[in-house]
């Protein structure tokens, strides 16, 4: 059975370079136009198989903004 820490542990190098390389807002962006995407899965070229790889592109920076989000409620306390 493949657990979920060898696949995290075999992708790590490449979400590294993907974090260090593309800009938050374009990976957000990239994840919501693939996600419109899927939107339209019974077309050719676009598939279904947009909608979970534009929930993983976005979660990067979905979990970004909500940990300075609560960082920012921390400090106004």
């Amino acid at each position: 059975m493949i657990r979920w820490a060898d696949i995290r542990a075999r992708l790590q190098p490449t979400l590294n370079r993907i974090n260090a390389r593309v800009p938050r807002g374009a990976r957000f962006l990239l994840g919501i136009v693939l996600m419109l995407g899927g939107v339209f899965g019974f077309l050719p070229v676009l598939g279904f198989w947009m909608l979970p790889l534009g929930a993983m592109i976005a979660a990067f920076d979905l979990r970004l903004y909500l940990r300075w989000r609560r960082q920012m409620k921390r400090r106004n306390r």
